[in-house]
């Protein structure tokens, strides 16, 4: 079983792909959110901590209109164009998983859309079917 998710309150996919898959009634797997302001469609300016603020804010707007939460993420993702950066980042990311935070891979990468500096994914739990 398969359903596509989809919510106003995240970028809208710039290509063939959905914002996240229910797989199983019971996971949730997002594609890569990248630092765009639903509201403006522009890539949200400023350093590493802004851009993965924003990345997360549209992760948690996708997850909730699919169902899961921050806290249900089981795995995460996160593409940085600089491992330099990962400092930055890591610090907005352990402002929105505090509690019990899920397992994670983080690479570098040579280039992401847009030229944005980070793209996370995530794997969830879906606590509100």
């Amino acid at each position: 079983m398969r359903k596509k998710i989809y919510t106003e309150n995240a970028p809208a996919p710039i290509g063939p792909y959905s914002q996240a898959i229910i797989g199983s009634g019971c996971f949730l797997f997002t594609a890569g959110q990248i630092p765009i302001d639903p509201a403006s469609g522009q890539i949200v300016t400023g350093d590493i901590k802004a851009q993965t603020n924003q990345v997360l804010k549209n992760l948690a707007a996708i997850l909730d209109t699919g169902g899961a939460t921050l806290q249900s993420v089981l795995k995460t993702t996160v593409y940085l164009t600089d491992m330099n950066e990962f400092a930055g980042m890591n610090e907005v990311y352990g402002e929105f998983f505090s509690d019990s935070p899920p397992a994670r891979t983080t690479v570098q990468v040579s280039r992401l859309p847009r030229d944005v500096k980070v793209e996370i994914e995530a794997v969830a739990l879906i606590v509100n079917a």
